[in-house]
């Protein structure tokens, strides 16, 4: 069933993160696996770590090729569903990117905080890593710092200026908790949610394997996507002043979203 338990929500909101009991169906994951071979072959030019905005069309020569698959699985009413339970019945569904790292040179992703590199004020986000692959600590999963979201800190970041990662910010900060990273160890269809203060980051991938992984992010509509904010660059573009939202559950409490821009 596509809802998380009291347990799961508890933990959610102690440790910053949760692997719910839950699987997408095959399907789906079927589905997801065809979306994602042609995406690859649809962007060559493209790094397949940073494969970002890939649920919308391409506007211009520096996006990706979208694909529809990705888009749907976004709005899909069970993943919605399981988002509710940390978020509230009123939901903004406002990105979604492929981690796809390849087995021979998979890019490691610094350890950092997702809201470094967000408009989004107040700053609120879950995001959902759905493993298309199977991804373990040989092949570069997820890793995360538990419990690094309490007090909602904005850590201090410092700038890499180098060409493996996929990130360009690290955290670097003394107040980051001094604890063994956990690693998110998932199988194919599996997911996790994990909140936008939370530290993570993931190895690189020299396994051999692929690991890929398709992240779909969601705020709380008492938030508003701030286009007016200029935002560091990440280490590769988004446009943020075209960016599309799509209201996934309820209503826009905040009034102040704009789900007109970017809908063709």
């Amino acid at each position: 069933m596509a809802k998380l338990s009291g347990s799961e929500i508890r933990t959610y909101q102690e440790q910053g993160y949760v692997v719910p009991d839950y699987r997408v169906p095959k399907t789906m994951l079927k589905r997801l696996q065809k979306a994602l071979e042609e995406s690859l072959a649809a962007n060559p030019t493209v790094r397949p770590e940073q494969l970002a905005s890939i649920h919308t069309p391409k506007t211009d020569p520096e996006d990706t090729v979208g694909h529809q698959t990705f888009l749907d699985t976004a709005l899909d009413l069970d993943l919605v569903e399981l988002v509710s339970g940390v978020l509230g019945e009123n939901i903004i569904m406002w990105g979604c990117q492929l981690f796809c790292k390849p087995g021979s040179d998979g890019m490691e992703v610094p350890m950092h905080q997702d809201g470094q590199y967000w408009p989004i004020r107040p700053l609120a986000t879950c995001t959902l890593w759905l493993a298309i692959d199977a991804s373990d600590q040989n092949n570069g999963c997820l890793e995360v710092i538990p419990g690094s979201h309490r007090g909602q800190f904005h850590y201090s970041h410092r700038l890499e200026n180098r060409n493996d990662l996929v990130l360009n910010q690290a955290i670097d900060d003394a107040r980051l908790p001094n604890v063994d990273p956990i690693r998110i160890e998932l199988e194919p269809g599996q997911l996790s949610l994990h909140d936008v203060y939370l530290a993570h980051g993931s190895r690189p991938n020299t396994s051999g394997r692929r690991r890929a992984g398709f992240t779909i992010r969601y705020m709380p509509s008492t938030s508003v996507l701030r286009r007016d904010i200029e935002i560091p660059f990440a280490g590769y573009p988004v446009n943020w002043k075209e960016k599309a939202l799509w209201l996934a559950r309820g209503s826009d409490v905040s009034g102040m979203n704009d789900f007109e821009i970017g809908h063709s």
